[in-house]
């Protein structure tokens, strides 16, 4: 039987400065994890020269894709790249790789024998969170304190960079996804428990990287009504059609 290809999709906006390194770890492990793979960076219409790195990666590393895309914020550039991607298992990938490549064999033996959705989570018992100042990780549990009240209960979780989706769950997914900022990963997981899907979190060790796009006060703001959003659409139907 042939062995699932893979498709790893990286959202990045102005990570000229370190997509090239994330781009080499990555490399050096897929080929002993599957037969066939891509590396797709969606470029959110970069200021910097994000586009020109990539580019220049892919034409030594036959792997890599670059896909360009006019800005629309993050959830934008994954949809994006989730819909042209051409992999069994699409892997969301962040830019600053906080990740260790080597925690990817760990969601491939869950999907899809066990899961149709794969979320990384920087918590629950064997999660590992490196480096992170105490009052970015309590911002982080009040916010999803509001979101499994609102919008996925039972998930601890939602935020992380880092989510696999079989082909069919992406397909599904993706197309119904209308948040183009921050809060896509909420909407993606309220589409996948409306349409039945089976999401499974894996705990996994993570590194906070200095160098964030995220502003945490404006953007928790924009992602809490985000949030209000979500439920309202979900209320309504919107992702049962």
């Amino acid at each position: 039987m042939r062995s699932p290809s893979l498709s790893i999709v990286i959202p990045a906006y102005n990570e000229a400065f370190r997509i090239g390194d994330t781009l080499m770890a990555l490399c050096a492990v897929l080929p002993s994890l599957v037969d066939h793979w891509e590396v797709r960076v969606v470029d959110d219409g970069s200021r910097d020269a994000t586009a020109a790195v990539v580019a220049e990666f892919a034409h030594t590393h036959t792997g890599v894709v670059l896909q360009p895309e006019p800005h629309r914020g993050k959830g934008g550039a994954v949809r994006a790249g989730m819909l042209a991607a051409r992999g069994d298992l699409r892997f969301l990938c962040d830019a600053d790789l906080s990740m260790p490549p080597t925690e990817l064999p760990r969601f491939l033996a869950l999907a899809p024998a066990e899961a149709d959705v794969v979320i990384g989570s920087r918590e629950g018992r064997g999660a590992r969170r490196v480096g992170e100042p105490g009052y970015r990780h309590r911002m982080g549990r009040v916010f999803n304190a509001l979101v499994r009240s609102l919008a996925v209960p039972g998930i601890d979780d939602t935020q992380c960079g880092f989510k696999l989706f079989t082909r069919e769950a992406a397909e599904a997914i993706f197309p119904r996804v209308t948040i183009d900022g921050w809060a896509f990963d909420i909407e993606a997981l309220v589409i996948a428990r409306r349409l039945g899907l089976r999401v499974r979190e894996l705990p996994i060790e993570w590194h906070y990287r200095e160098q964030s796009q995220v502003s945490p006060v404006r953007d928790a703001f924009l992602m809490a009504r985000d949030v209000v959003r979500i439920r309202l659409r979900a209320a309504q139907g919107a992702y049962d059609r």
